[in-house]
């Protein structure tokens, strides 16, 4: 799996998950004005790994 980053066409950075396989399996969903910002929401992703399902 990888995270892809980028900047979006309204200046806004955005990521998307990819599967081993290339398919997309999860995106941002909104875009932040800051790099940093994104990147910090990637590392939310990375560590939720052990979270429960409901």
């Amino acid at each position: 799996m990888y995270f892809n980053l980028y900047e979006d066409v309204n200046k806004h950075w955005r990521w998307t998950l990819y599967a081993s396989n290339g398919r997309k399996i999860a995106n941002s969903g909104e875009g932040y004005w800051n790099k940093a910002d994104c990147l910090a929401a990637i590392n939310l992703v990375k560590g939720s790994g052990p979270a429960p399902v409901r």
